[in-house]
């Protein structure tokens, strides 16, 4: 038997390879901020923050996300994966002991600020070492795998803060909480088992090249396409994003609005429910029911892009929750506006739920194969600048007509974001992927 068809000892196994170094360390992170960014307001509030200034300070957190991209791939092309994220788990606890000891709301602002820095390296490092070390078979799996490790720790994060707080009465309990989490990342990230190590040994480690549509994407360096000197290594992250900026304005911008609109929900659907009169725990049930519904879907997701490819999970996810937005548009002043509106929040949560993974994945596709990091440096700058696009979105259509006509312009988005993923997947993704 050709050393190039090993025996596929299944799902779990493989899976299974990378939870002491990936998946541990992500749900370790995700609790962490999980507990932290619910009481980061009132921190700042304690040191004297107006309500605006708290706000701003909760939001550093995605901006500096935002912003941390390019120089995370900077950092992985030059130290690799497993350093950039141990590298970034330190510092990350240095920036929670600046959370906790912050005498003011300008050193609790930088603070925070650095743990987003550091949450965009630990994120594009994790992101950069499965698409080079998980079989291709696998992938999408692998990576809805990856994001429901975070989705559960932002998931129940907040319920640990608050046992916390109840415990202790300090909200700096979830700042050590969140310390702690970063101490078990980091042994786990640098003493952890090799996933790659092990794959390799028992003959599993991906080795074939998905070939890919070149195009007016990258230079013609006058090398074969396997076994070339990786052109984005030599010419850096600002290069790299210069060579696939074709790619990353068309297929790249349409992952930018399934971002957006994915942030949209976690502003649009609690204010909706606000403005036809529903009380907080009923809004909290709603919102509650589509969370629940979006963790149950995770791995869904990747068995319908393994199985059937990438578009099954993007277009079906975009059109619902397009036209899920673009619907409750038109529903607010309607006898039954409370069912029309757990209708479209079901409707948002299977539609997120199934689209778990998708930007990884895709990412993962479209990255240069033999150094993937200053690529999706660029890549997921794209995606958060989508995410922190939404609010904003939604602030600036409400302040000037109103929030029904804000919600229909987040269900148009979605639709055009569907649009873009049938266009252009096709033209940039490997067909066996598609």
């Amino acid at each position: 038997m050709s050393a190039a068809a090993p025996i596929d000892p299944g799902t779990r196994a493989i899976l299974w390879r990378f939870a002491p170094m990936i998946y541990g360390p992500t749900v370790l992170f995700g609790l962490g901020e999980g507990a932290l960014l619910p009481l980061l307001p009132v921190i700042a509030q304690d040191l004297g923050a107006t309500v605006p200034q708290a706000a701003f300070v909760a939001s550093v957190i995605v901006i500096a996300r935002m912003l941390g991209n390019l120089p995370a791939g900077w950092l992985v092309a030059r130290i690799g994966e497993r350093w950039t994220m141990g590298v970034a788990g330190v510092t990350a606890l240095l920036g929670v002991i600046g959370v906790i000891l912050s005498p003011s709301v300008a050193l609790l602002t930088v603070s925070v600020f650095g743990i987003g820095l550091c949450a965009a390296a630990f994120g594009l490092a994790r992101h950069a070492f499965m698409t080079t070390r998980v079989p291709l078979a696998y992938r999408a799996r692998a990576l809805s795998v990856l994001g429901g490790s975070f989705r559960l720790g932002m998931f129940v994060g907040p319920f640990v803060a608050a046992g916390l707080l109840a415990a202790f009465g300090d909200e700096h309990a979830a700042a050590w909480f969140f310390a702690a989490c970063l101490i078990g990342l980091i042994l786990l990230v640098l003493l952890g088992s090799d996933p790659e190590e092990q794959l390799r040994r028992e003959g599993l480690a991906p080795r074939e090249r998905l070939p890919r549509v070149e195009d007016d994407v990258a230079d013609d360096t006058g090398e074969s396409t396997t076994g070339s000197i990786p052109s984005a290594e030599r010419h850096g992250v600002l290069r790299t994003m210069w060579r696939y900026r074709s790619l990353l304005l068309r297929l790249g911008m349409s992952t930018a609005t399934l971002s957006a609109i994915r942030q949209a929900r976690v502003y649009l659907l609690p204010l909706w429910g606000v403005s036809i009169g529903l009380d907080a725990t009923t809004i909290s049930l709603v919102v509650g029911i589509t969370g629940a519904l979006e963790f149950a879907l995770f791995y869904t997701s990747g068995q319908i892009m393994d199985r059937f490819g990438r578009l099954w999970a993007a277009m079906p996810s975009m059109v619902l929750m397009g036209s899920a937005f673009l619907g409750l548009a038109f529903t607010h002043d309607l006898p039954a506006a409370e069912t029309w509106f757990v209708v479209a929040a079901v409707l948002v949560g299977l539609g997120n739920g199934i689209s778990s993974g998708i930007l990884m994945t895709l990412g993962a596709d479209v990255a240069p194969p033999d150094d993937p990091a200053p690529f999706l440096g660029s890549w997921r700058t794209l995606t958060d600048a989508g995410g922190a696009s939404a609010p904003l979105i939604v602030s600036i259509v409400s302040a000037v007509s109103t929030l029904s006509i804000a919600t229909g312009v987040i269900g148009v988005i979605g639709l055009l974001g569907a649009v873009g993923f049938a266009v252009y997947v096709p033209r940039y993704v490997p067909a066996k992927r598609r």
